[in-house]
């Protein structure tokens, strides 16, 4: 660590709300005095390090410790991260290994314990954590809030298991985070009564507002999938202490580029006050949930960005704990030796396997939104083949397939529209929230040749194109790979590329977009390895209608 050293620049400060010269002198990993300077001794901004305020860091396919070497290039200094994709997958075993992981980089991670594992009991998971085992890792020190209560059904009806992890949070001075996509009015206000102090889901101003007004602070999204910060972004001017940044899910193409900076600019550059900003970006976060992240006021630790000005907020350095973590758009964090985990038994199937014979000429279809991860349910024409309901790319209805990763089971089909896909299918073992193989295709041999793939790798995201076959292998859980983030990005930014160009994918996401196609949480039509679930109605569904 740095005994002691000092930086002159134009001095942020996000509690008083002013930009002053000053001489800010650092020792022992802290903020030991804040002098006045001379203007013309200044160079750059110091503003508080940027927190992620929600975050899965395994949807950035990198284990803590690489995603750490990329966020802080951008500013980041602190996550508040909810490890429930990697809990879903192995249980409390994926969570040691995301703490112990995290504990060997000089990155503020502030991990959850997951309330909703497995998020419901529509699906087969590889893990579940029962209110014995949610409060076991809420006694853990290392454990810093309950993290996103998905179940917001049982919330509403005060079911007893998840008021028992709700209370057994706030009894231990842990807050508790929301997740209610939809929810408005006397319903907001019932859900946020129980305990619930955050929300990120909200897409409407209106329904964000609704929730505000009954006392929960709103987490604007912009990830790689969910993209709501156009809708959300005038709240920073007219809630400005009650808002904050995430990006809940973002790809290690997306994250190599920009992270919380990239809101940040956006936000000023759209005329929003630049301390509501910097107060969304960081101060709030930390105030809210207790994180001990420094704001750049005296005896604070000395978490802290140097930028180039406050439009741009192009980062010079990134301290942490007084250490200089990044500089120039070069991560200074060191390599550590990767672990991994995994909990994969799934079986090849073959082509057959996923036929779909007819029963009517209609049938429900779930269209992919770009941008969201709700989607719509909508009712069409089956194309309909020699008894069988197929593919029908012209009419852009592609098959979508679940298989069970855990047990031997049947696949579960259904169709898809909103990818645009020609010809070839993708797959991938990142499927939210059980992370079973979930693929989408335009024939049922491609289909399969890509799932074959995953399960040969053990997990991985996959496409099959005729006679191409790509994968980027996800060894961890088969949601994360032990390389760099440059390396993960580069593999990754190939398959992305690929779709949309051989494959004619109109999707800005598709891997994205399709790992949300099982989450049985968001509305409106998701597939399950059990079946397609309509999750307005929260029941399963028949495929056919009546013609």
């Amino acid at each position: 660590m740095d005994k002691s050293f000092h930086i002159t620049a134009n001095f942020v400060d996000v509690v008083a709300r002013t930009i002053t010269p000053a001489t800010i002198e650092v020792s022992d990993g802290k903020i030991a005095s804040i002098t006045p300077a001379d203007s013309a001794e200044c160079s750059g901004f110091l503003i508080p390090g940027f927190v992620d305020s929600h975050i899965h860091i395994e949807s950035s396919m990198l284990l803590p410790n690489q995603f750490a070497k990329a966020a802080v290039r951008h500013g980041t200094v602190a996550t508040v991260s909810d490890p429930h994709e990697i809990a879903n997958v192995c249980g409390v075993e994926g969570i040691e290994l995301m703490l112990d992981d995290a504990a060997k980089t000089n990155f503020k991670f502030y991990f959850g314990a997951p309330a909703c594992v497995p998020a419901t009991q529509f699906e087969t998971g590889g893990a579940k954590l029962d209110v014995d085992a949610v409060t076991k890792l809420l006694d853990d020190s290392r454990i810093h809030y309950l993290s996103e209560m998905m179940n917001f059904p049982g919330v509403l009806n005060r079911d007893p298991e998840v008021m028992a992890k709700i209370n057994a949070s706030l009894q231990r001075g842990k807050p508790v985070d929301g997740h209610a996509p939809g929810l408005r009015g006397e319903d907001a206000a019932k859900y946020v009564s129980a305990g619930i102090t955050t929300d990120h889901e909200c897409t409407t101003r209106e329904e964000a507002i609704d929730k505000l007004k009954a006392g929960c602070k709103i987490a604007i999204r912009e990830g790689s999938a969910a993209r709501n910060f156009d809708a959300l972004e005038s709240l920073i001017d007219d809630y400005p202490g009650q808002v904050m940044f995430c990006s809940d899910d973002k790809h290690p193409d997306e994250l190599l580029l920009g992270h919380i900076d990239q809101l940040a600019a956006r936000a000023v550059a759209n005329g929003r006050d630049v301390m509501n900003v910097l107060q969304a970006c960081s101060r709030n976060a930390v105030e809210h949930y207790g994180l001990d992240v420094g704001l750049l006021q005296p005896g604070d630790a000395a978490d802290f960005v140097v930028v180039e000005n406050l439009e741009t907020f192009q980062v010079r350095e990134t301290f942490i704990a007084g250490n200089c973590v990044a500089r120039n758009g070069m991560s200074l964090l060191p390599e550590v030796e990767p672990t991994t985990v995994n909990h994969f038994n799934a079986n090849p199937i073959q082509a057959p396997d996923i036929g779909v014979l007819a029963k009517s000429t209609r049938i429900r279809i779930i269209e992919a939104i770009d941008g969201q991860l709700i989607t719509r349910s909508i009712v069409g024409d089956a194309t309909i083949v020699d008894g069988r309901a197929i593919a029908d790319p012209q009419q852009d209805l592609l098959k979508l397939v679940v298989v069970n990763r855990y047990v031997a089971a049947p696949p579960a089909v259904a169709f898809v529209r909103g990818f645009g896909i020609q010809q070839g299918a993708i797959a991938s073992s990142v499927a939210h929230d059980s992370h079973n193989i979930l693929a989408v295709g335009a024939s049922d041999v491609e289909l399969a040749t890509a799932i074959n793939s995953v399960i040969e790798s053990q997990g991985g995201l996959s496409v099959a194109c005729s006679e191409a076959v790509q994968i980027l292998q996800l060894p961890v859980g088969g949601l994360m790979s032990t390389e760099s983030c440059e390396a993960v990005g580069k593999k990754y930014g190939t398959l992305d590329r690929f779709v949309k160009q051989q494959m004619s994918c109109t999707l800005r996401a598709p891997f994205m977009t399709l790992s949300f196609l099982a989450l049985l949480v968001i509305p409106s039509l998701k597939l399950s390895d059990k079946g397609l679930f309509d999750v307005d109605r929260f029941e399963f569904v028949d495929l056919f209608v009546d013609s």
